[in-house]
């Protein structure tokens, strides 16, 4: 059995499991701060610590999140690019291809200038 079969068969076997476990052992305590439906803006009030932000670093960081992904995507054909051959290779080059479309598109929407956000937090 080859390491592309064993990961596509060993990952989802172990996700099922660890899901199980999680369901069968962590406790069930619901309050009603739990089961509300969170907001995820607030306005300051005078005397606390916390402080507005810019929703443009979390866009940043799920952007991150989506690029670093490739990694985890790739990483089983670089350790069976012997095996795969030409094609693997190939289907490698189509995926940075897109990766690589979808890149520049985030870049000419100016979804990861931090300058722009720098500036819009002054005024």
């Amino acid at each position: 059995m080859n390491t592309l079969l064993m990961l596509f068969i060993f990952v989802p076997i172990l996700s099922i499991i660890l899901l199980a476990l999680n369901i069968l052992l962590a406790p069930h305590r619901p309050d009603e701060a739990k089961v509300s439906a969170y907001e995820c803006g607030f306005n300051a009030i005078e005397g606390q610590t916390r402080s507005t932000f810019q929703i443009h670093f979390y866009i940043v960081a799920m952007l991150f999140l989506v690029f670093d992904l490739e990694i985890l995507l790739l990483f089983p054909i670089a350790v069976t690019l012997y095996q795969v051959n030409i094609f693997g290779f190939a289907v490698a080059l189509i995926f940075f291809f897109v990766l690589t479309i979808g890149f520049v598109l985030e870049i000419g929407s100016g979804a990861i200038s931090i300058t722009e956000a720098k500036e819009a937090s002054r005024v």
